[in-house]
């Protein structure tokens, strides 16, 4: 029994840590439903002052065409203060914000929250040093840590 003490904990991590795709993209896998979870996100991005640009229902968009698509929702969000330093550092990574999350879910129903790491974000601009990246990264990790939690 001793030695199984490690394991709860250890898969506790696993499932909380999260996804790295390749080119930047992080993806983290939540137990609420898609829609709660992506209400959850917008609350915790609102509480935390930042402004919603636009909440993009692409399942919606797909049923007006007569398209089926699991749901899958987008969400724009941001603020002057977070994204000014990021193109401080290269101004070219304003094609890239302000920064958004996409929420769905897979083919066997789980949900997922994906959103670009400021990180890669900064090293596909050309500026890898830039120390903003990495406050950003962490925000945006803690954010969207919060939002997933159940």
């Amino acid at each position: 029994m001793k030695a199984l003490r490690w394991l709860l904990p250890a898969l506790l991590l696993s499932l909380a840590m999260p996804l790295q795709a390749a080119d930047g993209l992080v993806t983290v896998q939540s137990q609420l439903a898609p829609r709660a979870a992506m209400d959850k996100l917008e609350a915790a991005v609102k509480a935390r002052g930042l402004t919603v640009f636009a909440r993009i229902d692409h399942a919606a968009g797909a049923a007006k065409i007569g398209k089926s698509l699991r749901p899958t929702e987008l969400l724009i969000f941001g603020n002057a203060q977070g994204g000014t330093p990021l193109m401080e550092c290269a101004q070219s990574i304003g094609i890239d914000l302000p920064l958004k999350a996409l929420v769905w879910a897979d083919m066997d129903g789980r949900t997922w929250v994906s959103y670009n790491d400021p990180v890669f974000l900064a090293q596909r601009h050309g500026v890898p040093e830039c120390p903003a990246a990495g406050n950003l990264r962490q925000a945006l990790s803690g954010l969207i840590g919060a939002a997933v939690a159940p």
